[in-house]
């Protein structure tokens, strides 16, 4: 299996497909088709009959039942997903990905062959002493990899050829879908749920084996605009107003012990990721992060504060400030139902890993199926260090999210 992981995901990779959030269409960036046709050619040739791809960018298939009418079982099972997204983080390139292979890794930091001044330590990697003899890829350092998600893509599109070269592996109706978008907050935009047609769902979206996630954050965007007046600055005084000083006011004074750089485990935390500015028009956009979903209005508040401590500071600075929903926590939906989450434990026993429980300090799709009604509980894929030119995916690491795959289409067969 390792083989074909290692094929599959590498000629994955080198499809650029970049999510845009500046963009004003779905999907964002239409480049994440390029990979969908190749998926959808794929699942064709693997026999998959019912392989549609819309015009919003989503593919769905079906590997119908193999149950067979005398089976104690047949017509019981619940029909399940499986979900991954194709689009990358557009934090850092996903164009011309060079992917570098090391086979049975022994240890030590990874520098990159691209450009040497980007290693894989091992003082930030902990989880490398856990992946001594593994196949590891990486980039030349470069670009990101995009194992986040075609890791995923990987694992699905390898249960679909097992599944198929396999017939004696029995299973109910196993619906998968390739969403766009994701990286941007926007990957269930247009997911069908009806269509889709599952009870239950999982994601294949997440970090080393054993590692299974059934709480994400709850997430709101928000946006300070600041509004001023430009003109010469040989004759700017009492007439330029500078926006930018405004916005930069408003930063010193977040709390520096609520950013990302400073919080960990179920800490929340208020994060300017993108600034944009000039004298006459400046924008700020920021992430609001909280497991509790109710904290989400604290921050709201903790920024608006600050913007009316820094408005009278600036009286001819016109200040906006815009908050919009993104996703919320699964736990309490996902809490209503302990087979999605017992099937996966198990399954993940089966599989040859010691499975854990562990917060998601970040969302994935599941988060708003969840959310809609689809209950959608995270599964590892062998990866690390998203949306950075030190990205990695363990190969082996990405088989047992495989075999756990297996496992559990086995398990909803046998508690039937």
């Amino acid at each position: 299996m390792k083989e074909k992981l290692i094929e599959k995901l590498v000629r994955y990779v080198k499809v650029d497909t970049q999510a845009d959030p500046n963009s004003e269409t779905f999907p964002s960036s239409m480049k994440q088709f390029d990979l969908q046709k190749i998926l959808l050619a794929e699942l064709t040739a693997l026999g998959i009959k019912d392989a549609e791809l819309d015009d919003k960018c989503y593919l769905m298939a079906t590997i119908p039942s193999n149950l067979p009418p005398s089976h104690p079982a047949y017509n019981k099972v619940p029909v399940i997903g499986f979900v991954a997204h194709v689009d990358t983080a557009p934090d850092v390139s996903g164009a011309n990905v060079k992917p570098n292979i090391i086979e049975n890794y022994q240890g030590g930091d990874i520098v990159l062959p691209g450009d040497n001044s980007i290693v894989i330590t091992e003082a930030e990697n902990p989880n490398l002493k856990n992946c001594i003899g593994h196949t590891i890829i990486t980039t030349d350092g470069t670009t990101l990899l995009g194992s986040d998600d075609k890791s995923g893509v990987t694992a699905i599109m390898q249960l679909v050829e097992m599944l198929k070269d396999n017939s004696e592996i029995l299973h109910g109706d196993i619906r998968i879908c390739f969403t766009p978008d994701e990286e941007i907050g926007q990957g269930t935009k247009y997911f069908n749920l009806e269509k889709f047609g599952a009870k239950y769902a999982y994601t294949i979206d997440g970090d080393m084996p054993g590692e299974l996630n059934k709480e994400t954050f709850s997430a709101d965007a928000a946006v300070i605009r600041a509004y001023g007046r430009d003109i010469h600055p040989g004759t700017a005084k009492d007439i330029m107003v500078n926006s930018i000083r405004a916005i930069a006011d408003i930063i010193t004074r977040m709390p520096k012990d609520m950013a990302p750089e400073t919080t960990e485990g179920y800490e929340p935390y208020i994060h300017p990721h993108t600034l944009e500015g000039s004298i006459s028009k400046s924008e700020l956009k920021i992430l609001f992060r909280d497991f509790k979903t109710e904290g989400l209005a604290v921050q709201k508040e903790i920024l608006e504060k600050i913007i009316a401590e820094v408005r009278p500071l600036y009286p001819k600075t016109q200040i906006e400030l815009e908050v919009k929903v993104q996703y919320r926590n699964m736990h309490d939906s996902l809490m209503g139902c302990p087979e999605v989450l017992d099937n996966l434990w198990d399954a993940a026993t089966r599989a040859g890993v010691e499975p854990y429980w562990k917060p998601i300090r970040g969302g994935t799709d599941g988060s708003r199926l969840t959310e809609m009604g689809l209950p959608t509980p995270n599964i590892y894929t062998g990866g690390q260090n998203f949306h950075a030119r030190t990205e990695w995916v363990s190969i082996d690491g990405l088989q047992k999210a495989v075999e756990t795959m297996l496992e559990i289409c086995k398990i909803y067969v046998e508690r039937a």
